[in-house]
């Protein structure tokens, strides 16, 4: 069994080959020249973070069927400053268009310590920004920017932090190590 922990950078798709009629992104090719894996779930292009692959679909299933709810851990870059009621909105599950999220963990946080994005998030004198924990158990498309919006706080940098019993720790932006 092969498992590699990837911290996929900004813009990247999470697959291995490129979109057919799409404009010109990377792809998990330009990073891991490694055949027969796959991504245990997935990240859109504009979010950042731990990537899962894997040759094993009994592995692969246990990380992404929701029957598991394998916790996921994301530092989220909000634009403005979440009051406690935002966060206990989020800590009890909000009402997306798709229904009611489960309950999340959700914590203010000091800026992590992160490798520079490129592009750089967008800066706005006139709004603050702050940096959230979320922890949820789910895999919904796009999720926790829905989440996020849902309680009045946009996501302007998200990066998934943690997957169940792995995380980012020691890989840089682009990196990979096999567990």
């Amino acid at each position: 069994m092969t498992l590699i922990l990837f911290n996929k950078p900004y813009g990247v798709l999470c697959q291995f080959t490129p979109e057919p009629n799409g404009p010109p992104r990377s792809t998990l090719a330009d990073f891991i020249k490694r055949p027969g894996v796959y991504p245990a779930g997935r990240l859109d292009h504009d979010s950042e973070g731990l990537l899962l692959l894997t040759d094993d679909g009994r592995l692969q299933a246990r990380i992404t069927d929701p029957r598991y709810k394998a916790p996921k851990t994301y530092l989220v870059q909000v634009e403005g400053e979440p009051d406690e009621a935002a966060l206990e909105a989020l800590r009890r599950g909000v009402r997306l268009k798709d229904g009611m999220t489960l309950p999340a963990k959700a914590e203010r946080i000091d800026p992590p310590d992160l490798w520079p994005r490129d592009p750089p998030v967008r800066f706005r004198k006139t709004v603050p920004d702050c940096w959230i924990a979320l922890t949820i158990h789910e895999g919904r498309n796009r999720q926790v920017r829905r989440m996020t919006a849902a309680v009045g706080y946009p996501t302007l940098r998200l990066v998934r932090w943690r997957v169940g019993e792995w995380s980012l720790d020691g890989l840089g932006q682009g990196e990979f190590r096999e567990v």
